[in-house]
């Protein structure tokens, strides 16, 4: 399961910029993924989670935003969300285009939750 090791991935990445004192206080990860990243975004949550359940980061959850596959077309000068793996222009029929936007995978934002929020 290629989402086990995404997952894995974030808490690393939270690791990293997260002191340890405030791993508790991790509220909510914020993540975009692209159409055709190959990520199954409920796969990663149900990984996330598991991976999480017995840790200190236990009610961290995802927020995750797709990111739509989208192409500029060189000739036409287009730029359009278009079917996923289709590179051609709608418009013009150009296969002279560019991927602008799909294929990311990235942590935008890590939310600490207010220290009083976290306490029982």
């Amino acid at each position: 399961m290629h989402e086990l090791s995404v997952a894995q991935s974030i808490v690393e990445i939270i690791q990293q910029h997260v002191p340890r004192s405030e791993w508790e206080r991790v509220a909510a990860v914020r993540l975009k993924i692209g159409a055709i990243a190959g990520v199954v975004p409920e796969s990663l949550e149900f990984s996330f989670q598991a991976i999480t359940a017995e840790s200190t980061m236990s009610h961290a959850r995802l927020e995750i935003e797709s990111i739509p596959f989208r192409i500029h077309c060189h000739t036409c000068l287009t730029t359009a969300e278009n079917e996923i793996g289709v590179a051609q222009c709608s418009s013009c029929g150009s296969t002279d285009t560019n991927i602008i936007s799909g294929s990311e995978l990235d942590v935008s934002e890590i939310e600490i939750a207010d220290p009083e929020a976290v306490r029982p």
